[in-house]
């Protein structure tokens, strides 16, 4: 498992994540026996003889005159109780169907007619009331929509954390062997198949919501084909790391260590990959505690794990190999779980029986695929590429890298929850039309980011001297960790403020012009800045994290001032031009298939 997992995978778990605060809040509480009366009561047009159906339906949106059928509850009530939710359209009357005209309204959210929104008490309210006490309303909002996504992100970085500090006290060279190790899954494997698979959650939300549900099953199986051939190269890498790292000129006994880490890592990649995909396919039904609670489940098996594979008794320690061995065991696991929960426990309503059929329309999910993977490696690597420079410093730099990443990665997961909620939140608001409270939102999303950076950044200043004790215990890699700590400090603030300008962005949607923002403040300016103090001026490592925070501030700079500029009442108007052109081509594009199918 790479270090910089979750740290840096935004781009591909936004979606998923979204969902995870309103699409499953809009669950309708109807019970088996009633969704076994509408399945019967259902009308069936027939098959498409269209030659994109499947790509056709995933986008499909209930359109006037035409029955729809309302999908089984999501998520039981008792977890969504904070929530207040609504949906945008008709709502399901005593048959189930969906009746009556669905034309965006003012309440209709950013991410098109189908799609949740989370009502709150403050919305119906008007805009007249003082701006202090609007951004304290909206500060209570985020909070309660940030929580949940931190508590899911850090229940997942758990599993890395463990890794680290199991080997992290064998030896230093251990450290740096597992950190070159990862860095090598990261940037040749973990972000690859992050990449890919970010197209589901494009395809599997849209097929959940269309006549025909069981394209979530099909899409699912088609993703796990072309993640079967993906892995063949990935695993030709891996097994021949050794002389690739030696030909980069890595020191040999943490080059040798470190390919020992990945040929053992192999055991866990398919299951990386598969648990990847049925993560998202259970999303996308709205059952987001499924991933969550196999986790919680396998979270402690793969503490205990690591601990007796590598620190255990006789019989068990295995020393060095043992904590790879525990994260392919847990990834398998997960994956174990995953299948007996979804063949047991789910309702098979998005279960598409294994034909010739996974084996056609790949081509669509190469194609967003290989974009899914310019978006999310490319941050990816340019973390790689900081740590591959800190381990032409040595071992020691290496090491003292892995503790810092760790521990940035861990404190990143705060801003980036509040990021999150931010995005659904303000993405909302100007689906509502509401200009004036989305910004309102922003700036409370900015103040509480602050908040949460500066706590973060007093914690490293006072625990600087001892922290790296947690991960390592040689005098040298704690002596450099505690001189690099008051940086880091400082990195937080402009960490934060960069993740949650970013969730903003999103919401307006404007990846296009964060995704510039990102490769200019790192490859443009942090980067070559870092690597020219390290190694031109003599900074060593702490040259490298110079860099980073410079990048930093750069884009943190510019995401603020973009945020402060923005004219909200033309993003809501943005947003109702773009919500009615894709209704009248959903509407285009759905009449087109039924009468394909009449004719057929």
């Amino acid at each position: 498992m790479s270090f910089t997992y979750v740290h840096y995978s935004a781009p591909s778990s936004l979606p998923s994540d979204y969902a995870l605060l309103s699409r499953y809040a809009a669950a309708h509480d109807l019970n088996s026996d009633t969704l076994d009366e509408q399945d019967e009561q259902m009308p069936s047009d027939g098959p498409s003889t269209h030659p994109d159906d499947d790509v056709l339906n995933t986008n499909a949106v209930a359109i006037p005159g035409r029955h729809n059928l309302a999908r089984r509850s999501s998520f039981p009530t008792i977890y969504v109780t904070p929530f207040n939710p609504t949906t945008t359209g008709p709502l399901p009357d005593k048959s189930g169907y969906r009746s009556g005209p669905t034309k965006p309204t003012e309440n209709t959210p950013l991410l098109g007619p189908l799609v949740p929104r989370i009502e709150e008490e403050v919305d119906g309210a008007d805009n007249s009331e003082h701006a202090s006490s609007m951004l304290w309303e909206e500060i209570r909002i985020l909070g309660k929509y940030t929580l949940p996504v931190f508590g899911t992100h850090l229940l997942e970085y758990s599993l890395v954390i463990a890794s680290v500090i199991s080997i992290g006290h064998l030896s230093t060279t251990a450290l740096a062997a597992s950190t070159l190790g990862s860095m090598t899954a990261s940037v040749s494997g973990f972000s690859i198949i992050q990449g890919f698979t970010s197209t589901l959650d494009t395809m599997l939300p849209g097929a959940w919501t269309s006549s025909q549900p069981q394209l979530v099953g099909l899409w699912a199986q088609r993703m796990t084909v072309v993640m079967a051939v993906t892995l063949i190269p990935i695993v030709c890498i891996w097994m021949g790391s050794e002389s690739i790292l030696l030909f980069l000129k890595q020191d040999p006994e943490v080059a040798h260590l470190a390919a020992v880490y990945l040929k053992y890592s192999i055991a866990g990649l398919p299951a990386y990959a598969f648990n990847a995909i049925s993560r998202r396919y259970f999303q996308s039904q709205g059952l987001f505690t499924v991933p969550t609670r196999v986790i919680l489940c396998v979270a402690p098996i793969n503490a205990l794990l690591n601990y007796l594979l590598v620190w255990g008794p006789e019989p068990f320690r295995l020393g060095f190999i043992g904590a790879p061995i525990a994260t392919a065991i847990s990834f398998n696991l997960i994956s174990l779980a995953s299948v007996v929960y979804g063949v047991f426990y789910v309702p098979k309503t998005a279960w598409h029986p294994i034909s010739r059929r996974c084996f056609t329309s790949l081509g669509v999910l190469v194609q967003l695929g290989l974009a899914g993977v310019g978006q999310t490696a490319s941050e990816w690597w340019s973390w790689e590429l900081v740590g591959l420079a800190a381990s032409l410093l040595g071992p020691v730099s290496l090491a003292t890298q892995s503790v810092l990443l760790v521990s940035a990665s861990t404190t990143f997961q705060a801003p980036f929850a509040l990021s999150v909620a931010t995005s659904v939140r303000v993405g909302n608001l100007l689906g509502e039309r509401n200009g004036i409270r989305a910004a309102s939102t922003t700036k409370a999303a900015l103040l509480i980011g602050i908040a949460i950076s500066l706590l973060w950044s007093a914690m490293f200043m006072i625990f600087r001297t001892k922290w790296a004790y947690i991960f390592n215990d040689d005098a040298e890699v704690v002596t450099l960790v505690a001189s690099i700590l008051p940086i880091v400090s400082l990195f937080q603030v402009f960490d934060g403020l960069s993740a949650v300008s970013g969730g903003i962005l999103r919401a307006m949607g404007k990846q296009f012009t964060g995704a510039l923002l990102n490769l200019s403040a790192y490859y443009v300016i942090g980067i070559p800045f870092g690597i020219w103090l390290a190694f031109k001026r003599d900074m060593g490592l702490h040259g490298l994290w110079v860099g980073l925070t410079i990048s930093l501030i750069y884009a943190s700079a510019v995401g603020v001032w973009i945020c402060f500029k923005t004219d909200w009442e033309r993003e809501v108007k943005k947003v109702q031009d773009r919500l009615e052109v894709d209704q009248e081509t959903s509407v285009k594009v759905k009449r087109n298939d039924v009468e394909a199918a009449h004719a057929h």
